[in-house]
Protein backbone atom coordinates (compact mmCIF):
# COMPACT_ATOMS: atom_id res chain seq x y z
CA UNK A 1 0.00 0.00 0.00
CA UNK A 2 2.84 2.16 0.80
CA UNK A 3 4.59 1.40 -2.58
CA UNK A 4 1.50 2.47 -4.29
CA UNK A 5 0.91 5.85 -2.39
CA UNK A 6 4.46 7.08 -2.92
CA UNK A 7 4.10 5.87 -7.18
CA UNK A 8 0.95 8.08 -6.95
CA UNK A 9 2.64 11.37 -5.30
CA UNK A 10 5.90 10.76 -7.74
CA UNK A 11 3.26 10.85 -10.84
CA UNK A 12 1.40 13.59 -9.25
CA UNK A 13 4.60 15.72 -8.74
CA UNK A 14 6.30 14.96 -12.26
CA UNK A 15 2.61 15.80 -13.42
CA UNK A 16 3.20 19.36 -12.03
CA UNK A 17 6.43 19.42 -13.58
CA UNK A 18 5.68 19.17 -16.91
CA UNK A 19 3.02 21.51 -16.06
CA UNK A 20 5.71 24.69 -15.24
CA UNK A 21 8.12 23.69 -17.29
CA UNK A 22 5.65 23.58 -20.19
CA UNK A 23 3.98 26.91 -19.13
CA UNK A 24 7.53 28.70 -18.58
CA UNK A 25 8.44 27.79 -22.53
CA UNK A 26 5.10 28.95 -23.11
CA UNK A 27 5.68 32.49 -21.57
CA UNK A 28 9.34 32.71 -22.78
CA UNK A 29 8.31 31.42 -26.40
CA UNK A 30 5.66 34.24 -27.06
CA UNK A 31 8.71 37.13 -27.42
CA UNK A 32 10.26 34.72 -30.30
CA UNK A 33 7.99 36.08 -32.79
CA UNK A 34 6.74 39.21 -32.06
CA UNK A 35 8.80 40.76 -33.98
CA UNK A 36 8.07 39.23 -37.04
CA UNK A 37 4.07 39.47 -36.11
CA UNK A 38 4.59 43.55 -36.05
CA UNK A 39 7.23 43.89 -38.56
CA UNK A 40 5.50 45.90 -41.48
CA UNK A 41 4.78 48.74 -38.54
CA UNK A 42 8.51 48.52 -37.45
CA UNK A 43 9.61 48.72 -40.95
CA UNK A 44 7.44 51.97 -41.64
CA UNK A 45 8.33 53.58 -37.99
CA UNK A 46 12.28 52.73 -38.27
CA UNK A 47 12.26 52.80 -42.05
CA UNK A 48 14.39 49.68 -42.16
CA UNK A 49 15.48 48.40 -45.24
CA UNK A 50 14.53 44.75 -45.89
CA UNK A 51 18.00 43.71 -45.06
CA UNK A 52 18.47 45.61 -42.31
CA UNK A 53 14.77 44.36 -40.94
CA UNK A 54 15.92 41.00 -42.03
CA UNK A 55 19.08 41.62 -39.82
CA UNK A 56 16.94 42.30 -36.43
CA UNK A 57 15.25 39.04 -37.48
CA UNK A 58 18.34 37.12 -37.79
CA UNK A 59 20.13 38.78 -34.97
CA UNK A 60 17.94 36.85 -32.80
CA UNK A 61 18.43 33.61 -34.06
CA UNK A 62 22.35 34.28 -33.99
CA UNK A 63 22.13 35.20 -29.65
CA UNK A 64 20.37 31.60 -29.75
CA UNK A 65 23.07 29.44 -31.59
CA UNK A 66 25.40 31.59 -29.91
CA UNK A 67 24.55 30.47 -26.86
CA UNK A 68 23.14 27.18 -27.00
CA UNK A 69 25.92 24.97 -26.73
CA UNK A 70 27.55 26.30 -24.10
CA UNK A 71 24.46 26.49 -22.26
CA UNK A 72 23.54 22.65 -22.51
CA UNK A 73 26.99 22.00 -21.26
CA UNK A 74 26.00 23.88 -17.73
CA UNK A 75 22.24 22.01 -17.69
CA UNK A 76 24.42 18.61 -17.96
CA UNK A 77 26.06 20.06 -14.49
CA UNK A 78 23.55 22.28 -12.67
CA UNK A 79 20.01 22.04 -12.30
CA UNK A 80 18.01 23.27 -15.25
CA UNK A 81 15.73 25.31 -13.02
CA UNK A 82 18.17 28.15 -12.47
CA UNK A 83 19.38 27.99 -16.20
CA UNK A 84 15.77 28.28 -17.35
CA UNK A 85 15.05 31.53 -14.80
CA UNK A 86 17.71 33.37 -16.00
CA UNK A 87 17.41 32.62 -19.46
CA UNK A 88 13.33 33.55 -19.38
CA UNK A 89 14.32 36.94 -17.45
CA UNK A 90 16.94 37.81 -19.77
CA UNK A 91 15.01 37.46 -23.13
CA UNK A 92 12.27 38.57 -21.54
CA UNK A 93 13.60 42.02 -20.03
CA UNK A 94 15.27 42.52 -23.84
CA UNK A 95 12.38 42.05 -25.26
CA UNK A 96 10.40 44.54 -23.04
CA UNK A 97 13.69 47.13 -23.47
CA UNK A 98 13.16 46.78 -27.21
CA UNK A 99 9.62 47.67 -26.87
CA UNK A 100 9.87 50.76 -24.52
CA UNK A 101 13.82 51.94 -25.71
CA UNK A 102 14.52 51.04 -29.43
CA UNK A 103 14.45 53.66 -31.65
CA UNK A 104 16.09 52.37 -34.70
CA UNK A 105 18.30 49.10 -36.32
CA UNK A 106 21.24 49.21 -34.20
CA UNK A 107 19.19 49.37 -30.71
CA UNK A 108 16.81 46.84 -32.24
CA UNK A 109 19.67 44.61 -33.31
CA UNK A 110 21.29 44.49 -30.25
CA UNK A 111 18.55 43.97 -27.83
CA UNK A 112 16.97 41.17 -30.20
CA UNK A 113 20.48 39.67 -30.01
CA UNK A 114 20.43 39.24 -26.32
CA UNK A 115 16.84 38.33 -26.04
CA UNK A 116 17.91 34.97 -28.06
CA UNK A 117 21.02 34.43 -25.67
CA UNK A 118 18.24 34.13 -23.25
CA UNK A 119 16.07 31.96 -24.97
CA UNK A 120 18.61 29.94 -25.77
CA UNK A 121 18.61 29.15 -21.68
CA UNK A 122 15.20 27.67 -21.92
CA UNK A 123 14.03 25.61 -24.54
CA UNK A 124 17.38 22.74 -24.67
CA UNK A 125 17.35 23.18 -20.71
CA UNK A 126 13.49 22.31 -20.35
CA UNK A 127 13.59 19.57 -22.53
CA UNK A 128 16.59 18.26 -20.06
CA UNK A 129 14.23 18.78 -17.10
CA UNK A 130 11.54 16.51 -18.81
CA UNK A 131 13.80 13.88 -19.22
CA UNK A 132 15.08 13.79 -15.83
CA UNK A 133 11.60 13.09 -14.91
CA UNK A 134 10.26 10.76 -17.27
CA UNK A 135 11.29 7.20 -17.90
CA UNK A 136 12.10 6.48 -22.09
CA UNK A 137 8.78 4.26 -22.05
CA UNK A 138 6.52 7.47 -21.18
CA UNK A 139 9.07 10.37 -22.41
CA UNK A 140 7.73 10.60 -25.95
CA UNK A 141 3.93 11.79 -24.64
CA UNK A 142 6.02 14.13 -22.47
CA UNK A 143 8.42 15.77 -24.57
CA UNK A 144 4.91 16.47 -26.65
CA UNK A 145 3.74 17.57 -24.53
CA UNK A 146 6.74 20.25 -23.99
CA UNK A 147 7.61 20.31 -27.91
CA UNK A 148 3.91 21.18 -28.57
CA UNK A 149 3.93 23.83 -26.29
CA UNK A 150 6.84 25.93 -28.17
CA UNK A 151 4.24 25.24 -31.24
CA UNK A 152 0.95 26.56 -29.55
CA UNK A 153 3.33 29.86 -27.87
CA UNK A 154 4.60 30.71 -31.07
CA UNK A 155 1.26 30.55 -33.13
CA UNK A 156 -0.41 32.70 -30.27
CA UNK A 157 2.52 35.22 -30.61
CA UNK A 158 1.59 36.20 -33.89
CA UNK A 159 -1.96 36.02 -33.36
CA UNK A 160 -1.50 38.05 -29.99
CA UNK A 161 0.98 40.44 -31.06
CA UNK A 162 -0.67 40.74 -34.75
CA UNK A 163 -4.28 41.97 -32.60
CA UNK A 164 -2.71 43.88 -30.30
CA UNK A 165 -0.84 46.13 -32.85
CA UNK A 166 -3.79 46.24 -34.87
CA UNK A 167 -5.92 47.39 -31.95
CA UNK A 168 -3.04 49.56 -30.38
CA UNK A 169 0.65 50.36 -30.90
CA UNK A 170 3.34 48.17 -32.16
CA UNK A 171 5.19 48.42 -29.10
CA UNK A 172 2.23 47.95 -26.71
CA UNK A 173 1.86 44.55 -28.53
CA UNK A 174 5.60 43.47 -28.32
CA UNK A 175 5.97 44.51 -24.53
CA UNK A 176 2.20 42.75 -23.99
CA UNK A 177 4.15 39.52 -25.52
CA UNK A 178 7.50 39.91 -23.21
CA UNK A 179 6.47 40.48 -19.77
CA UNK A 180 5.27 36.57 -19.37
CA UNK A 181 8.74 35.61 -19.38
CA UNK A 182 9.69 37.60 -16.46
CA UNK A 183 7.19 35.46 -14.07
CA UNK A 184 9.10 32.22 -15.38
CA UNK A 185 11.96 32.88 -13.08
CA UNK A 186 9.67 32.81 -9.62
CA UNK A 187 7.53 30.03 -11.46
CA UNK A 188 10.31 27.56 -12.43
CA UNK A 189 12.44 28.16 -8.98
CA UNK A 190 9.24 28.32 -7.00
CA UNK A 191 6.71 25.61 -7.93
CA UNK A 192 9.43 23.61 -9.38
CA UNK A 193 11.55 20.74 -7.68
CA UNK A 194 14.52 18.52 -9.30
CA UNK A 195 14.18 14.85 -10.50
CA UNK A 196 15.11 12.62 -7.79
CA UNK A 197 18.47 10.91 -8.44
CA UNK A 198 19.10 12.75 -11.71
CA UNK A 199 22.21 12.15 -13.56
CA UNK A 200 25.12 15.03 -13.85
CA UNK A 201 27.98 15.23 -15.72
CA UNK A 202 31.77 16.01 -14.56
CA UNK A 203 34.86 17.32 -16.87
CA UNK A 204 35.00 19.10 -20.01
CA UNK A 205 33.43 19.07 -22.94
CA UNK A 206 32.60 14.87 -24.13
CA UNK A 207 33.82 14.23 -28.13
CA UNK A 208 32.12 10.81 -28.14
CA UNK A 209 28.58 12.32 -28.46
CA UNK A 210 30.05 13.12 -32.17
CA UNK A 211 31.13 9.67 -32.76
CA UNK A 212 27.64 8.12 -31.86
CA UNK A 213 26.26 7.55 -35.06
CA UNK A 214 22.49 6.56 -34.28
CA UNK A 215 22.78 10.47 -32.66
CA UNK A 216 23.90 12.03 -35.42
CA UNK A 217 21.25 10.48 -37.67
CA UNK A 218 18.81 11.83 -35.36
CA UNK A 219 20.44 15.61 -35.36
CA UNK A 220 19.99 14.73 -39.17
CA UNK A 221 16.36 14.32 -39.10
CA UNK A 222 16.31 17.26 -36.86
CA UNK A 223 17.91 19.01 -39.06
CA UNK A 224 15.73 18.56 -42.09
CA UNK A 225 12.98 18.49 -40.26
CA UNK A 226 13.40 21.95 -39.65
CA UNK A 227 14.56 23.08 -43.23
CA UNK A 228 11.21 22.01 -43.86
CA UNK A 229 9.19 23.57 -40.91
CA UNK A 230 10.98 26.93 -40.71
CA UNK A 231 11.14 27.37 -44.60
CA UNK A 232 6.84 26.77 -44.39
CA UNK A 233 6.86 29.24 -41.55
CA UNK A 234 8.69 32.30 -43.01
CA UNK A 235 7.24 31.71 -46.92
CA UNK A 236 3.23 30.30 -46.17
CA UNK A 237 2.09 33.99 -45.36
CA UNK A 238 3.51 35.45 -48.45
CA UNK A 239 1.81 32.30 -50.77
CA UNK A 240 -1.46 32.89 -49.42
CA UNK A 241 -1.46 36.75 -50.05
CA UNK A 242 -1.22 35.30 -53.77
CA UNK A 243 -3.99 32.84 -53.62
CA UNK A 244 -7.07 34.35 -55.68
CA UNK A 245 -9.65 32.96 -52.52
CA UNK A 246 -8.25 34.79 -49.86
CA UNK A 247 -7.27 37.97 -52.26
CA UNK A 248 -10.93 38.56 -53.21
CA UNK A 249 -11.67 38.69 -48.97
CA UNK A 250 -12.21 42.25 -47.74
CA UNK A 251 -9.17 41.72 -45.61
CA UNK A 252 -6.09 39.43 -47.06
CA UNK A 253 -3.41 40.12 -45.07
CA UNK A 254 -5.86 39.32 -41.84
CA UNK A 255 -7.22 35.92 -43.12
CA UNK A 256 -3.53 34.58 -44.51
CA UNK A 257 -2.33 35.79 -40.59
CA UNK A 258 -4.64 34.47 -38.92
CA UNK A 259 -4.76 30.89 -40.81
CA UNK A 260 -0.78 31.04 -40.62
CA UNK A 261 -1.07 31.86 -36.93
CA UNK A 262 -3.77 28.70 -36.37
CA UNK A 263 -1.46 26.74 -38.48
CA UNK A 264 1.69 27.35 -36.10
CA UNK A 265 -0.46 26.73 -33.03
CA UNK A 266 -1.57 23.25 -34.41
CA UNK A 267 1.90 21.81 -34.27
CA UNK A 268 1.02 21.85 -30.67
CA UNK A 269 -1.18 18.95 -31.10
CA UNK A 270 0.73 17.56 -33.83
CA UNK A 271 3.92 17.30 -31.37
CA UNK A 272 1.75 16.00 -28.60
CA UNK A 273 -0.28 13.06 -31.15
CA UNK A 274 3.39 12.47 -32.32
CA UNK A 275 5.17 11.85 -29.08
CA UNK A 276 2.48 9.76 -27.74
CA UNK A 277 2.32 7.74 -30.84
CA UNK A 278 5.88 6.98 -30.86
CA UNK A 279 5.43 5.56 -27.34
CA UNK A 280 3.61 3.24 -28.62
CA UNK A 281 4.47 2.65 -32.36
CA UNK A 282 8.13 3.06 -32.19
CA UNK A 283 9.78 6.46 -32.79
CA UNK A 284 11.04 5.99 -36.27
CA UNK A 285 7.62 4.84 -37.58
CA UNK A 286 5.86 7.86 -36.30
CA UNK A 287 9.04 10.12 -37.21
CA UNK A 288 8.85 8.84 -40.83
CA UNK A 289 4.75 8.94 -41.47
CA UNK A 290 5.29 12.83 -39.94
CA UNK A 291 8.09 13.27 -42.27
CA UNK A 292 6.19 11.61 -45.51
CA UNK A 293 2.80 13.63 -44.72
CA UNK A 294 4.25 17.10 -44.81
CA UNK A 295 6.20 16.45 -47.29
CA UNK A 296 4.09 15.31 -49.98
CA UNK A 297 2.06 18.79 -48.78
CA UNK A 298 4.93 20.59 -49.49
CA UNK A 299 5.92 18.97 -52.76
CA UNK A 300 2.43 19.96 -53.75
CA UNK A 301 0.97 23.04 -52.25
CA UNK A 302 2.67 25.19 -54.75
CA UNK A 303 0.05 23.79 -57.24
CA UNK A 304 -3.20 24.06 -55.22
CA UNK A 305 -3.83 28.02 -55.08
CA UNK A 306 -6.85 27.36 -56.98
CA UNK A 307 -8.53 25.68 -54.61
CA UNK A 308 -11.71 27.32 -53.32
CA UNK A 309 -10.99 28.76 -50.22
CA UNK A 310 -12.27 25.96 -47.41
CA UNK A 311 -10.40 23.31 -49.01
CA UNK A 312 -7.58 25.03 -48.77
CA UNK A 313 -7.88 26.32 -45.48
CA UNK A 314 -7.91 22.48 -44.49
CA UNK A 315 -4.78 21.04 -46.43
CA UNK A 316 -2.92 24.50 -44.29
CA UNK A 317 -4.70 22.96 -40.89
CA UNK A 318 -3.57 19.58 -41.60
CA UNK A 319 0.08 20.99 -42.75
CA UNK A 320 0.09 22.51 -39.34
CA UNK A 321 -0.41 19.23 -37.67
CA UNK A 322 1.51 16.73 -39.95
CA UNK A 323 4.61 19.33 -40.05
CA UNK A 324 5.32 18.77 -36.48
CA UNK A 325 4.77 14.99 -35.69
CA UNK A 326 8.41 14.11 -35.47
CA UNK A 327 9.60 16.81 -33.57
CA UNK A 328 9.07 15.57 -30.32
CA UNK A 329 10.23 11.78 -31.33
CA UNK A 330 12.99 12.81 -32.59
CA UNK A 331 13.96 14.99 -29.70
CA UNK A 332 13.02 11.99 -27.36
CA UNK A 333 15.20 9.85 -29.38
CA UNK A 334 18.45 11.97 -28.93
CA UNK A 335 17.47 11.46 -24.89
CA UNK A 336 17.93 8.08 -25.39
CA UNK A 337 20.84 6.94 -27.71
CA UNK A 338 23.32 9.01 -25.14
CA UNK A 339 24.42 8.52 -21.50
CA UNK A 340 22.04 10.10 -19.39
CA UNK A 341 24.77 12.63 -17.68
CA UNK A 342 25.27 14.09 -21.25
CA UNK A 343 21.69 14.75 -22.17
CA UNK A 344 21.87 18.47 -22.23
CA UNK A 345 25.17 18.45 -24.36
CA UNK A 346 23.28 16.35 -26.82
CA UNK A 347 20.27 18.49 -27.14
CA UNK A 348 22.13 21.66 -27.68
CA UNK A 349 23.63 20.42 -30.45
CA UNK A 350 20.80 18.69 -32.04
CA UNK A 351 19.18 22.06 -31.76
CA UNK A 352 22.84 24.11 -32.71
CA UNK A 353 22.89 21.79 -35.93
CA UNK A 354 19.36 21.67 -36.45
CA UNK A 355 18.93 25.64 -36.37
CA UNK A 356 21.78 26.50 -38.28
CA UNK A 357 19.46 24.61 -41.46
CA UNK A 358 16.45 27.41 -41.26
CA UNK A 359 19.33 30.60 -42.01
CA UNK A 360 19.84 28.08 -45.00
CA UNK A 361 15.83 26.77 -46.32
CA UNK A 362 14.28 30.63 -46.59
CA UNK A 363 17.00 32.01 -49.02
CA UNK A 364 17.06 28.12 -50.99
CA UNK A 365 13.19 28.85 -51.69
CA UNK A 366 13.24 32.55 -52.54
CA UNK A 367 16.05 31.56 -54.67
CA UNK A 368 13.36 29.19 -56.27
CA UNK A 369 10.49 31.13 -56.18
CA UNK A 370 12.47 33.68 -58.33
CA UNK A 371 12.95 30.85 -60.71
CA UNK A 372 9.80 29.36 -61.13
CA UNK A 373 7.47 30.74 -58.44
CA UNK A 374 5.51 28.64 -55.99
CA UNK A 375 5.35 25.52 -57.75
CA UNK A 376 9.16 25.22 -58.42
CA UNK A 377 9.75 26.80 -54.22
CA UNK A 378 7.50 24.23 -52.45
CA UNK A 379 9.49 21.23 -53.46
CA UNK A 380 12.33 22.28 -52.27
CA UNK A 381 10.94 21.87 -48.38
CA UNK A 382 9.74 18.57 -49.67
CA UNK A 383 13.25 17.80 -50.51
CA UNK A 384 13.91 18.71 -46.74
CA UNK A 385 11.31 16.04 -45.70
CA UNK A 386 13.18 13.39 -48.11
CA UNK A 387 16.40 13.80 -46.50
CA UNK A 388 15.26 13.14 -43.39
CA UNK A 389 13.47 9.91 -44.07
CA UNK A 390 17.16 9.19 -45.70
CA UNK A 391 18.48 9.78 -41.92
CA UNK A 392 15.47 7.53 -40.54
CA UNK A 393 17.14 4.94 -43.04
CA UNK A 394 20.77 5.28 -41.77
CA UNK A 395 19.42 5.44 -38.13
CA UNK A 396 17.65 2.11 -38.13
CA UNK A 397 20.74 0.74 -40.23
CA UNK A 398 22.66 1.72 -37.55
CA UNK A 399 20.67 0.95 -34.69
CA UNK A 400 20.33 -2.65 -36.49
CA UNK A 401 24.26 -3.18 -36.63
CA UNK A 402 24.32 -1.87 -32.89
CA UNK A 403 21.79 -5.01 -31.33
CA UNK A 404 23.83 -7.89 -31.26
CA UNK A 405 22.13 -11.10 -32.63
CA UNK A 406 20.23 -13.29 -29.95
CA UNK A 407 21.43 -17.30 -29.96
CA UNK A 408 19.06 -19.97 -30.44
Amino acid sequence: MDARRDADVFERARTRMLAVVSCSLFLSVLVWFNYSAVLPAIVADWGLSGTRAGIVFAAFQAGYLLAIVPVGMVVDRRTPRGVIGVGATVTGGASLLFALLASGFLAGTGLRFLAGIGMAGVYVPGMRFVAEWYPEAERGTAMGVYVGTFSAGSGLSFLLAGTIAAAFDWRIAVAATSVGALCVGPLVLGLGRDAPGADRAEGGFDLAVLRNRAYLAAVGIYSWHNWELFGMRNWLPAFLLTVPAIAMTDSPGLVAGTLVGVAVALGGPGNLVGGALSDRLGRMRVIGIGLTASGLISALLGLLGGLPIGLLVAVVLVYGVVITMDSAPTSTTVTEVVAPERIGTALSIQSFIGFSTTVVSPVVFGWALDAGGYAVAFPTLAAGAFAGLVCVGAFRATTRRSVPRRTR
